[in-house]
Parts: structure tokens; C-alpha cells; sequence
């Protein structure tokens, strides 16, 4: 059975963990495999056409170990087959590049999200860089570069044309805030979108934002034409400002609201 790799970003991906909470932050953070199964397959019914995908070890701990994502992928390959699965690659602090290259080589998935600032700290592309870009494309991938700030699709532009990667369409996300505290702005992606425009390009994007703030920047992103993510790895509260009591209903709220079916 293939998995399911759309030619466009979902309009609504669901980000059910993240790197860092675990159950003392909400007991319905999935931490090991078949948890996050069964939150895929609730979210699926909810709306969510995609998965961003973390595993955990015994510890509850972010690994970018291939092992456990190649485990997570037959299970979720098999229980929502229609649902896109998107692998991180995310750092945390504790992975460098090489690491962060490895683990895309040794699975090779359906889909993955890179932190392009995080791959390429020197923000100048180097051969290993353009390589594994060009071996994901041709392996058919589907790769959804996370910007952190309008700059990094400086980079990205500079990554893609040296791989001679066509830039037009790319998956991206443009991430609104940050976990630890920064305010999640509504106001700081048409900054995103000024960049893209002054590159002369149209990118396939979405955005995700943290904490409260959140539902405000999803809303400025809709009516933008943009997509989004949602899900416990950003914001554990509802759309009415309540502590959600799982993924998939924030998932459903956000999915009503916005009519993204």
C-alpha cells in the first residue's frame, strides 16, 4: 500500500505532540506510538488531512531515531491510509545537521519538515545540503521547509536554485511565535508574504502559532489564503480560550470554524 502524498499542502495538519511536552503538561500528549496512532486516526475524522510526526523513546524523550519512525509509519500507513505523514527532522537543540540529514536518508518518508535555519546554520547551502535535497525530491518526499523568520526563504531560494529544485509551490510553514514564550503576532506574516512577493514566487504555505495567541494568527492565515497547523505541540487551548481536552477536539473546533473540509 502506497502512502498518501497529495500534490498540495493539506489545508490542515495536526502537530499532536511536538518535542517537548509530555503528560505533565496534558495527559492526552501521545508519547508512545500507539497513542499517536489512535490521535491520528481521531484527528483524521475530525479534519486533518496531514500528521506532523514525532517519536519518543522509553523516556518520553524527542529521538530522531529511523528505527521508531519506520515502526510509526507501518502502523499509521495502515490505520489512515488517506492521511499524509510528514517526519521531523527538528534539532531541539540536541541534533546537529548531519544528524538531522541521516535520519531523512535512513527513512526516506512520505513526507518531512526541515528547519532550514537549523540544517544550515551558516545560511550558506553547502554540497551535502543541495545532495540530500535533490536524493528526498527524486525519491518523491513531499519536504515542508519551516521558516522561522521572512529571511530564511532567502535561503530557501538559494537551497532550491542550487539544487535546481523548482521553488514555485514549495511546502512551507512559516512559524508565528515561538514555544518558549514569544508572542505569537498575527501581524508578522504578511511580513512572510512581502518576502515571498519581493522573490517573485508562490509558495504553498501555512503557519503555526503558540499558546493563546494562536487562534488569531490562524484566522489571519485563512483570510490570507494561507493553511494551518494545529494540534498540543503549539497550543493546548481551544479556540474559546478553554485547555483542550484532546487533539482532535481542537482539531474539530478548528475545522468548523474555518469550514476546511
Amino acid at each position: 500500500m502506497p502512502f498518501y502524498q497529495p500534490n498540495e499542502l493539506p489545508k490542515l495538519m495536526v502537530a499532536p505532540n511536538g518535542a517537548r511536552k509530555v503528560k505533565k503538561d496534558h495527559p492526552e500528549v501521545p508519547l508512545t506510538i500507539q497513542e499517536t496512532v489512535e490521535v491520528a486516526k481521531n484527528c483524521f475524522k475530525a479534519g486533518a488531512g496531514a500528521i506532523h510526526l514525532h517519536v519518543r523513546n522509553e523516556k518520553g524523550e524527542h529521538v530522531l531515531d529511523a528505527g521508531l519512525y519506520k515502526e510509526a509509519l507501518k502502523e499509521l500507513e495502515f490505520k489512515v491510509p488517506k492521511m499524509h505523514i510528514q517526519v521531523t527532522t527538528e534539532a531541539v537543540g540536541k541534533y546537529s545537521p548531519e544528524d538531522m540529514r541521516k535520519l531523512a536518508y535512513d527513512v526516506t518518508p512520505p513526507g518531512t519538515s526541515i528547519g532550514i535555519a537549523e540544517m544550515i546554520p551558516s545560511r550558506n547551502p553547502t554540497d551535502d545540503d543541495v545532495k540530500l535535497y535533490k536524493y528526498l525530491t527524486e525519491a518523491g518526499t513531499k519536504i515542508q521547509h519551516l521558516l522561522y523568520n521572512p529571511n530564511d526563504i532567502d535561503l530557501l531560494v538559494n537551497l532550491l536554485n542550487k539544487a535546481k529544485i523548482n521553488v514555485e509551490g514549495a511546502w512551507c510553514l512559516f512559524v508565528i511565535g515561538h514555544y518558549s514564550g514569544k508572542i505569537s503576532n498575527p501581524e508578522n506574516i504578511p511580513i512572510f508574504l512581502e518576502k515571498m512577493r519581493e522573490n517573485n514566487i508562490n509558495l504553498d504555505w501555512a503557519i503555526c502559532a503558540f499558546a493563546r495567541e494562536e487562534i488569531s494568527c490562524l484566522e489571519k492565515a485563512i483570510n490570507l489564503g494561507g493553511k494551518i497547523r494545529v494540534g498540543f505541540e503549539n497550543s493546548l487551548y481551544m479556540p474559546n480560550g478553554e485547555i483542550a481536552p484532546n487533539n482532535h477536539s481542537k482539531i474539530k473546533a478548528v475545522n468548523e470554524i474555518f469550514n476546511l473540509a
